[in-house]
């Protein structure tokens, strides 16, 4: 296969159509049923004119109508390939981690290959540390691409910024057929146009002032060195339809687009053009991607077809919204993948909620792994409804990845955490153990566990017994309670029970109760209040357990406001219980700490 000299890329032959006043060409290399009509009235004279059709012909656009829709597999090899084309201008947005997700799923489901391109023509914003940023992420949630940055393959290089030799010949093919010509149109020129047509209440297109001019014009202008854009040539008349795999049959009419600019004046190419060029050329077969990009749709259809290159399948998927509907953005908390990992989320719970987007398998279920993603993703499947992103629905489904993880690997996650946050001096062992077990139904992210451990140490006695929901519990008979317990505490009683393990408290416990003739709650709450100074928390029993434990082993890092058992106890003397008992008002929230 030929390629470009200096690239290494190959070359895709474009198959140059003749022009005839009225001809139907259907084109049957285009991976869509793709028809195309011209109607040209070719008006042959001896002044050479700015088109570079062969013969200098004087050409006048009329009428082109495009139609797309799927006829099967594709001709020739049918593998899939998908791509992924962030821009590396920002962090990795959650909408195009779900659009590189889609992409993932789909060429994995048939067995095709995923690449990934970055588009970083945009050379004043995009940035190395943000390409890197964006690579990085898509690391992390597991999407790891067969060709791309890093990787290398046979269809790069794989940057667009790497790639301008290739848009530079494409564009000069174009310039060469007719289908692009040159523009020395002044900013202030075009500026003037647009206030002409918003004034006619007409859309702001190009007028084409330079689509018919000869060739002594246009090289009159070269020889001042006037900059210019090229511009593609636009049938003014005429439709073009699609058949989306997500949205059905779209179409938009030719007119409302006017010719548009594939190269500026300073040698860049234009977005619409890059893309259409690098798609071809990387023999990507299917295009998904967010639905903002298509109305890009008809600039790329148009090219793809002035160049004869094959023509992918489209599919556009729906946005994502903020809980009110809007597009989702900054301004409604954390949107990229880098901040939610910071957040303690795991790569396996954002892959699953990000296909929930948009997708479902059609049953019930809710809980996927990557793995099973592949198994079930179909195309057929996406919603082109807007999907609301959730952070309630994320973290409770972070929960549950959380929890299905080996029981082990978790407490190791976690233990270390404990300890590097400066709570625990361990990192491992029966503290570590008991406490995970106790508190992991309050630990959807990881970084909960730094706040249930932190409440469960805590001794916020003083905030709870001045605070309104209190009141029941103290006039209840809480100090006569509080006085059994120092003496059961002072007696040897119930440090002998907790010595015994979780056995010896509920003989303790049952036997105190019946001492006082109280059971249930009217037994549990006292008890809970002044052993560990709320009204609310986990198993009791267990509770004190750990806390005896950690009050002994002195695993509890200096630094943590923790009340060993004596302690406490020591705290208890210390109450005027009268004072809580007259009407007093609220201090505190019943979550302070002393």
């Amino acid at each position: 296969m030929a390629s470009l000299a200096g690239t290494g890329m190959p070359l895709l032959r474009a198959r140059v159509i003749p022009l005839q006043e009225i001809a139907v060409v259907p084109i049957p290399m285009l991976r869509s049923s793709f028809y195309v009509l011209y109607n040209y009235n070719k008006d042959i004279s001896s002044s050479k004119k700015n088109c570079g059709y062969p013969g200098n012909g004087r050409l006048t656009r009329r009428c082109l109508s495009i139609s797309a829709a799927h006829a099967g597999s594709p001709p020739g090899d049918s593998q899939v390939r998908v791509r992924f084309a962030p821009s590396p201008t920002g962090n990795l947005h959650v909408g195009g981690a779900r659009t590189a997700l889609f992409n993932y799923l789909f060429a994995r489901s048939k067995g095709g290959k995923f690449i990934i391109r970055i588009e970083d023509t945009d050379l004043d914003r995009s940035t190395k540390e943000s390409e890197e940023a964006v690579l990085r992420d898509l690391s992390w949630l597991g999407l790891e691409w067969d060709e791309g940055p890093g990787v290398g393959g046979n269809y790069g290089p794989y940057r667009q910024s790497e790639r301008n030799s290739l848009y530079k010949h494409y564009a000069e093919k174009l310039l060469q057929s007719g289908h692009v010509y040159r523009c020395f149109c002044s900013n202030e020129e075009l500026e003037k146009m647009k206030e002409i047509a918003k004034l006619k209440q007409l859309p702001p297109v190009y007028t084409g002032k330079w689509a018919n001019a000869t060739d002594e014009e246009v090289q009159e202008e070269l020889s001042t060195g006037k900059p210019y854009t090229c511009r593609f040539r636009v049938p003014r008349e005429g439709k073009l339809k699609i058949n989306d795999l997500i949205r059905g049959e779209v179409s938009w009419n030719l007119d409302t687009l006017g010719d548009f600019v594939i190269m500026r004046s300073n040698g860049q190419p234009v977005y619409n053009f890059c893309v259409t060029v690098d798609d071809a050329s990387m023999a990507i077969s299917h295009v998904i991607r967010a639905e903002e990009h298509l109305p890009n749709t008809l600039r790329q259809a148009l090219i793809y077809k002035a160049l004869g290159f094959s023509m992918p399948y489209f599919a556009h998927v729906s946005l994502i919204l903020a809980p009110d509907r809007s597009k989702l953005s900054k301004r409604h908390g954390a949107t990229s993948v880098g901040q939610f990992r910071e957040m303690g989320y795991l790569p396996r719970a954002m892959v699953n909620y990000l296909a929930l987007l948009g997708w479902g398998d059609g049953s019930e279920n809710e809980f996927f792994t990557l793995e099973q993603l592949v198994q079930k993703f179909t195309i057929e499947r996406v919603n082109k409804s807007g999907a609301i992103f959730d952070v309630t629905k994320l973290r409770w489904m972070n929960g549950l990845h959380l929890r299905s993880l080996p029981t082990g690997e978790v407490i190791k996650l976690i233990g270390e955490r404990w300890k590097s946050n400066g709570i625990l001096t361990e990192s491992e062992g029966l503290i570590v153990e008991e406490a995970f077990h106790l508190l992991k139904d309050g630990i959807d992210l990881i970084t909960d566990s730094d706040k249930v451990l932190s409440s469960l140490l805590s001794y916020p006695l003083y905030a709870t017994l001045t605070s309104a929901e209190c009141k029941s519990v103290i006039d209840d008979g809480l100090p006569d309670v509080a006085a059994s317990l120092l003496a059961a505490f002072d007696g040897g009683e119930l440090l002998g029970a907790l010595e015994e393990g979780q056995s010896g408290w509920q003989k303790w416990v049952k036997s105190f109760g019946k001492s006082l003739k109280r059971k249930g709650k009217s037994l549990f709450m006292p008890l809970r209040v002044l052993l560990t100074g709320k009204l609310h928390g986990p198993d009791m029993g267990s509770t004190v357990l750990l806390l005896y434990k950690a009050g002994k082993s002195g695993a509890v890092a200096s630094q943590v406001e923790f009340l060993t058992l004596d302690q406490r106890f020591n705290l208890l003397r210390e109450i005027e219980w009268t004072s809580f008992q007259r009407d007093q008002p609220v201090l505190q929230s019943a979550t302070g700490v002393p």
